[in-house]
């Protein structure tokens, strides 16, 4: 008996889980970049720009696409969602050294395929054990 009730725990449990409400939250994005720099998680040298504040220069790739998650649970959204940007902003910095870049520009949030754009924000999903930010933004040399 007790392992039916277990079992029946699991499967209510994962499927609240499953569709847990994601909130929105938008937080300053050039301050979270210069805190990825002061951390060392990047090294400045491959400058990024949210849509409408940066261009110029040769794309080498248009659309490249980054899509971070962070363990959610418990943790404060501000917090989580600037260590899930930092690990796109990770993966941008690297695909643009590796492709011979020296900027990212016109970045957008991009979370299921939905833009959103701002001069200033960056968007953030989270829900109640995932945080998630996923960017859009050009290659440029």
């Amino acid at each position: 008996m007790l392992k039916k009730i277990t079992l029946i725990s699991a499967v209510a449990l994962t499927s609240t889980l499953a569709y847990a409400k994601d909130n929105v939250y938008r937080y300053d994005f050039n301050q979270a970049v210069q805190n990825a720099v002061s951390q060392g998680l990047i090294d400045g040298q491959v400058k990024f720009y949210l849509a409408g504040t940066g261009g110029g220069g040769q794309v080498i790739q248009k659309g490249a696409v980054t899509n971070k998650k962070t363990r959610g649970a418990f943790a404060n959204p501000e917090e989580s969602c600037e260590r899930a940007l930092h690990s796109a902003l990770i993966q941008l910095d690297h695909a643009a050294k590796a492709r011979g870049a020296t900027r990212v520009t016109n970045i957008v949030s991009y979370f299921k395929k939905n833009e959103y754009s701002s001069t200033s924000q960056y968007e953030c999903y989270k829900g109640k054990t995932v945080t998630s930010v996923t960017l859009k933004g050009d290659l440029v040399r």
